[in-house]
């Protein structure tokens, strides 16, 4: 099911870069990467593993990307190889996709239908939720798209 609504601030620890689509594959680690690390700060983490996509408005050019988890608190005298932040809310539309990744892109296109058929202006940004990631069975994934809208 597809609806909008509106996140609430979240802070943040996460791995910012700049990419492009045939890159990504290479990144899978550095969710576990941070994951490590904030238990080793005893950092709490609230949430699962988020990909965030800024300016990636066509597959073959380079966009920024954070992989980043949600937290409890962030540290005041952090100072390590990634970063913490607090956001500002976030309107979007989301959608739950269960299955594999490789079926995302239906998903992205209902979302593109619906905000033509609804007059909505993208924000530039969105967001993918790995609620579960299985490698071995992708039809057991579940991933949450929050596609940022103004």
């Amino acid at each position: 099911m597809l609806y909008i609504k509106e996140i609430k601030p979240i802070s943040f620890f996460y791995f910012r870069t700049k990419t492009t689509v045939n890159e990504l594959a290479g990144f899978f680690p550095v969710g576990q990467q941070l994951l490590k690390e904030a238990v080793q700060l005893s950092v709490f983490v609230t949430g699962p593993v988020h990909w965030h996509y800024f300016g990636m408005t066509d597959i073959n050019r380079p966009f920024t990307l954070e992989i980043a988890i949600p937290v409890g608190e962030i540290p005041k005298n952090y100072d390590g190889e990634f970063h913490f932040k607090r956001t500002e809310s976030f309107k979007c539309i989301s959608l739950v996709h269960e299955g594999a990744w490789t079926e995302m892109p239906q998903r992205y296109g209902q979302i593109m239908e619906y905000m033509n058929a609804h007059q909505l202006t993208p924000l530039g940004m969105h967001r993918e939720l790995y609620i579960n990631a299985d490698f071995h069975h992708p039809e057991a994934n579940t991933t949450e798209i929050q596609f940022g809208i103004e």
